[in-house]
């Protein structure tokens, strides 16, 4: 509202001219003052001087098409960037996987539940998206707020239900092939991960295997030699120092005490006693003795093996699956 000092409007007056006799010496005008009113509360005008905005750091969870759309501010380029998610298809470990090709500054990223248990890779997003959640990028933990969606009818839950059933087996229909390349192409880089770990233990397991058959073959050709000086000691008594009479009984006292050696060897190992049996304990011995020296750990030797055997398993599987269908058509073309 505006308010003009005098009774009546002012108007703008043409200053005095040399020619105009007794005019020059009246005081000029004196200037107008504007006075501006505010009518109503002060803080109604102060509000406009803010506006709200979102926190630089917070992680912003909303739908936008029926997708939800996840909104975070990237730590290295400090921008805010959004990942649309496909809940059906879409992983916990391939959400956090297009988190760290987005920015190469995440080193660590996973994801908890409200109450700090850490949630699986292989977890749908559709299931991670049904409550809150806490994501941890580079050991800064962001507590994330997912919508609430309003509830369902039974009926309408269970026609959901069947056509997600129906997407997931159409999609898995026509991505067949390329969903078991792509398997084939990650078996193969794990097999080559795998042998990358296991030719240094193979080396090392190499060279205590030698030195141990070595250890063995030198048990074997004492157990030979002792038997050898036994058989003379005992020739030697009968023919040249007793005679028959006196050594029969002491051959035979030496018979029974192998046999009860031959005995306890099978009550302590549970295996015959057999010469290749033998030399396989024998070599298991030593190899284990040299293992301990020189620091072979034969449980993870054991596991890389076992995680092999397993990958080639698979592999073979997912070949002989990409074999088939060329094999059908195969059998097509000859009906």
């Amino acid at each position: 509202m505006m308010l003009l000092r005098g009774s009546r409007p002012w108007r703008p007056r043409r200053p005095p001219t040399p020619s105009t006799p007794g005019r020059a010496g009246r005081r000029p005008p004196m200037p107008q003052v504007l006075y501006m009113k505010l009518c109503g509360n002060l803080k109604y005008y102060q509000s406009h001087l803010y506006s709200t905005v979102v926190p630089p750091d917070e992680i912003i969870v909303n739908y936008r098409h029926g997708l939800p759309l996840i909104t975070l501010t990237l730590p290295s380029r400090k921008e805010r960037c959004q990942f649309v998610v496909k809940p059906m298809l879409s992983t916990v470990g391939s959400f956090l996987q297009d988190l760290q090709n987005e920015d190469k500054g995440i080193k660590t990223a996973a994801v908890f539940t409200a109450d700090g248990s850490e949630i699986a890779g292989s977890t749908l997003m559709e299931i991670l998206l049904m409550n809150d959640f806490k994501l941890v990028i580079n050991k800064i933990m962001y507590d994330v707020q997912c919508p609430k969606k309003a509830k369902l009818s039974s009926e309408h839950t269970t026609e959901m239900e069947n056509m997600k059933s129906l997407v997931h087996r159409l999609f898995t229909a026509l991505h067949f092939e390329e969903c078991q390349k792509k398997r084939e192409h990650h078996l193969l880089e794990k097999i080559d991960h795998l042998k990358g770990e296991l030719q240094p233990l193979e080396e090392m397991k190499d060279r205590i295997e030698a030195r141990s058959e070595v250890k063995t073959s030198g048990v074997l050709w004492a157990g030979l030699a002792l038997l050898s000086v036994q058989g003379g000691a005992l020739a030697w008594l009968t023919w040249w120092v007793y005679s028959w009479d006196i050594m029969e009984p002491v051959t035979y006292f030496i018979t029974f005490a192998n046999s009860m050696v031959f005995f306890a060897y099978f009550l302590v190992t549970r295996q015959d006693y057999t010469y290749s049996a033998i030399k396989s304990r024998q070599v298991l011995h030593f190899f284990h003795k040299k293992s301990k020296q020189q620091h072979f750990d034969v449980v993870r030797y054991n596991k890389l093996k076992e995680d092999l055997a397993k990958a080639k398993e698979s592999l073979n599987q997912v070949r002989r699956s990409l074999d088939l269908p060329a094999q059908v058509e195969e059998l097509n073309e000859k009906n």
